[in-house]
Order: C-alpha cells, then structure tokens, then sequence
C-alpha cells in the first residue's frame, strides 16, 4: 500500500503515518469519534495520499491523547477547543504528549463513572432527584455516558451527602460555586502564565533535552500538593476574616 512521504505532511511530517482505522485501533477509540473531532476542528485533517486515502501522522496520535485525556477530566468539546486554540501551532508530537502527561498530572484521581444504584449506596440513603441536583450544582456530580449513570468525584461525595441536609438553598449553591470557579480561574491562569514563562518555555528552548523534560513532568507533580494546600490556607484565612468583619457586632 502506497504511503505518503514524509515531506509536507504537516501534522503527521517526519514519523509513521496511518489510516484512520489505525489511527483510532492506536488511540483506543473509535472511527467515528476520529471524524467527529476532525469536523469540530480538533484534530487537523489528514494528508490525502493515492487513491484518495487520508494518512495521519504522529502529532494527530498524540492530539488525540491529549483530546482524549482532557475529556477524561471532564472537559466539554467547547472547553477542550478553546484549550486547543491557546497551544502553540508549531507544537511536535512530543510537545504534545508532554501537555498530556502534565495534564494527567493534575487530573482528579477520583473521577470514576458511577450507576444511580451504586452512587446510593456509597452515599447510604436514597437520593431524590433534587439531591442529584445539589450534588451536581456542588460539583460532586456530572452527567455520565448513559442514562442514570454519572460522573463521580468521590472525594467530594461524603462533604456533599453531609450538605443535603444543610438548609442552604440551590440557587446559593450555585452562586457559590460560581463565585469559587471564577476566582479559581483567575489563579489557575496566572499560575499557568508562570509555568509557561518558567518552565514550559526553557523547555522548549532546550532542544527538548530529556533530562529537563523528566525534571519539568516532576515539578508539575510537585506543584499539585503545594499549590493545592496553598489555595485552601488561603482561602480558609480569608474566609475567617471575611465572615468576622461581615458579622462583628458594632461597638457603642
């Protein structure tokens, strides 16, 4: 079977080339799913060769994977493709599996997909429909692949079954969350900034030396922790200090 050359294959330049079957067999999804994020733009389209047969090339394996992981976060088509949008276009192959190892690093290790019937018993009461919708507006819940399955965090299961009895209205909870997620975007954009200035750049700049590859996948594992527990402390703090003011009696 006829393959195209290496020269101006633009995504797939420089490394094995393959048919969309295989392209799919390699990254573990479908044909289907293949076509469907090359009509949204996500993946670039394919090198058409003899017989008007499309070649894929290494940097559509390795957007793929990362389409795929940060699908596996959650992520809707929209957000992925505003995500995409902000990469570099120049980005190789191993550019790419480095934002897929670093976006893996940062992913919730407790997203799972859940039934209905086993979401109850790990909370231990039956769950109404309202209480599906609180734990959905608290971020505990997401909508799964089929019909009463979902999307767990189940680090937030047990703090969110507590809530259900907290006489907290949903339209509260809901400003609430949006009031932490705007403000969680902000510092997760400046954070990104400094680790794209700091780390990812002289990355790049080092000719992809794998020694700095493997000590920039071990900051960003390090970061995780430390960032995390420095977001809580602060927000704790200021949160006290908040609530002190907002409440302190007024003097005479």
């Amino acid at each position: 079977m006829e393959q195209p050359s290496g020269e101006g294959q633009g995504d797939g330049a420089g490394g094995d080339v393959y048919t969309v079957d295989e392209l799919a067999a390699r990254a573990g999804v479908t044909v289907r799913t293949v076509r469907f994020y090359g009509t949204r733009g996500l993946l670039p389209p394919p090198v058409i060769g003899a017989r008007r047969v499309g070649w894929y090339g290494a940097g559509h394996l390795s957007r793929l994977a990362l389409i795929e992981e940060l699908r596996r976060q959650g992520m809707t088509l929209a957000a992925i493709e505003r995500y995409l949008e902000q990469l570099p276009a120049d980005l190789s192959a191993r550019d790419l599996a480095v934002h897929r190892a670093l976006v893996a690093a940062w992913a919730p290790e407790s997203a799972e997909e859940i039934t209905r019937r086993e979401l109850e018993r790990r909370a231990g009461r039956v769950l109404g429909e309202r209480d599906v919708e609180r734990l959905a507006a608290m971020g505990v819940l997401a909508e799964g692949s089929g019909p009463d399955v979902f999307r767990l965090d189940g680090s937030l299961l047990r703090l969110g079954v507590e809530l259900l009895d907290v006489p907290i209205g949903h339209e509260t909870i809901l400003a609430s969350r949006t009031v932490l997620l705007e403000h969680a975007r902000e510092a997760a954009q400046e954070l990104a900034r400094l680790f794209r200035e700091q780390v990812w750049n002289p990355y790049r700049e080092s000719g992809e030396d794998p020694d700095h590859l493997s000590a920039m996948k071990s900051l960003s594992a390090d970061m995780q922790p430390m960032v995390i527990q420095a977001l809580v402390t602060a927000f704790q703090r200021s949160l006290s200090e908040e609530l002190r003011s907002a409440f302190r009696t007024p003097g005479p």
